[in-house]
């Protein structure tokens, strides 16, 4: 993983997170193109971290006033583009090292590449700000 360096912001973010949920969050992704904060948690952490019913999240929107997401961690590139794609079904993952950097390639069911994607390209988008902060990769396609 690299060094990953966090502004204020993410920092203050985290602890309210870590304060209200009793769960210690790996990252925390300020995406402004969407208006939300994208939660990195352990995957044993999830259910405590979304509470019950949707309860902390619910929550930490009112705080944040923001959209708030958390997605399971993983130091493995495959399973972390599988949670951060989630619900879509994710079929291949393909790493692939070119001149201009590293770039995936998803291989999602064709009935899930919609969900994939999603609006304006929002889920896409989550992917591919997890991956270039915890894979450094510069690319990421999904077909």
């Amino acid at each position: 993983m690299p060094d990953i360096v966090f502004t204020p912001d993410e920092f203050r973010y985290m602890q309210t997170f870590a304060t209200l949920t009793g769960v210690t969050p790996v990252d925390c992704i300020v995406d402004n193109q969407f208006d939300r904060i994208v939660f990195l948690v352990r995957p044993e952490d999830v259910g405590k971290a979304i509470g019950k019913r949707g309860f902390m999240v619910r929550k930490l929107r009112e705080i944040f006033k923001k959209q708030i997401e958390i997605v399971p961690y993983s130091e493995n590139i495959e399973e972390m583009v599988k949670n951060a794609l989630a619900p879509a079904r994710v079929m291949g993952v393909r790493v692939v090292e070119t001149p201009r950097g590293k770039v995936v390639y998803v291989r999602v069911n064709p009935k899930d590449k919609g969900v994939a994607i999603g609006k304006d390209g929002r889920n896409v988008n989550k992917a591919r700000l997890i991956l270039k902060r915890h894979f450094d990769v510069d690319s990421l396609v999904v077909v």
